[in-house]
């Protein structure tokens, strides 16, 4: 009988609280070990060569140097899945970010506050296993300028009350966030209204919308609840909370949050978006499925094609990891699987056609 290699994991935090919490939780998985831990940069680069990890922990804020510089040495010489653990302050969670960017896989909050270690139990080790996975790639390339399309599109819906006849529901994990960033910076701003849910912790859901604001021409805003989807307007899920759609009245929808039970381990579910919009829109929406790990989202995806929407899932050659997409391709809710670049042209070519009866 073949005994499968654990997954090896260094530890990167220059406390040594979150070191042992981090190596605690790991070391209980039957197929996880902790080959070691270190308190900077400078202590990482020896365990690395000598304890040749496959997946590395790191903090973005430590002495001596930062985890951003350190990220950026070792992708170039040395690259390995990294995942960032960082606290929930706003310079943290931005730099975190900024580390998905330049090559990390995944980004968790550490322990404390509204982040238990008992939710640090559910979600470490699940990040671990797709960092293991991952297909690393070199630092995100700046996104291309939107398109041109020759046909002209919809003039965005003015904010008083006229409803957006079409919407777009895109879904990622692993790798997707600058999965979504390359694809809504490729878009213009009359694009009719786009939901998104990503698997990401609460606060970096913000910072994570507030990136978005600032580098695309479409208006993005992480979901309150409540809000008319009005064209022009794109709506990231709030870590730890389910994002769906619902009808209004007269033509349109809004935006519901919630906090049911996890779904494929997930708070907020792409299967739970996808669903909603199923649904509530059915032809009049476009289903997006990019990078991730298992499988949430695929079965709402078949969900959104039986209702007669469009769907999309990401080719494998441009995942990070080709988990979600794989499984929606499968049950054959993808009608296209397109390279990630091909997906904003995509997405504003049916932007641009007739809307469903």
């Amino acid at each position: 009988m073949t005994i499968q290699r654990k997954i090896r994991v260094l530890v990167v935090d220059d406390s040594a609280i979150v070191r042992k919490v981090l190596a605690d939780v790991l070391n209980q998985q039957p197929d996880i070990e902790v080959a070691g831990t270190a308190p900077d940069a400078f202590v990482a680069r020896d365990k690395i060569v000598a304890l040749r990890p496959d997946v590395i922990t790191l903090d973005v804020e430590m002495p001596r140097m930062d985890g951003l510089t350190f990220l950026e040495k070792l992708m170039k010489h040395y690259p390995l899945p990294v995942i960032v653990v960082s606290s929930l302050t706003q310079n943290s969670t931005r730099a975190a970010l900024e580390a998905l960017n330049r090559g990390a896989v995944d980004v968790l909050a550490k322990p404390g506050g509204p982040y238990s270690v008992a939710d640090l139990k559910d979600d470490l080790p699940q990040r671990v296993r797709a960092a293991a996975a991952a297909k690393l790639r070199a630092a995100a390339p700046p996104p291309p300028p939107p398109p041109a399309p020759a046909a002209p599109h919809p003039a965005p819906a003015p904010r008083n009350g006229h409803a957006a006849t079409h919407l777009i529901a895109i879904g990622a994990s692993t790798g997707g966030t600058v999965a979504i960033e390359r694809v809504l910076a490729a878009l213009p701003p009359s694009m009719p209204p786009i939901v998104i849910a990503q698997h990401i912790p609460p606060g970096f859901s913000t910072t994570f919308a507030q990136r978005l604001n600032k580098v695309c021409a479409l208006e993005v805003r992480e979901a309150e609840g409540g809000e008319t989807l009005s064209n022009g307007l794109a709506l990231v899920a709030p870590g730890n909370r389910h994002l769906e759609i619902e009808r209004i009245p007269g033509g349109g929808w809004r935006a519901l949050l919630h906090d049911g039970p996890k779904v494929c381990y997930q708070r907020p579910s792409v299967d739970v978006l996808f669903r909603s919009v199923a649904r509530e829109a059915r032809a009049r929406a476009t289903g997006v499925l990019l990078t991730g790990m298992g499988a949430d989202g695929a079965e709402g995806l078949l969900e959104m094609r039986r209702s007669g929407a469009a769907t999309i899932a990401q080719n494998e050659e441009t995942c990070v990891v080709f988990g979600m997409p794989r499984e929606a391709i499968r049950l054959g809710a993808a009608a296209e699987v397109l390279p990630l670049d091909d997906i904003a042209g995509a997405l504003a070519r049916r932007a641009a056609a007739p809307v469903p009866a």
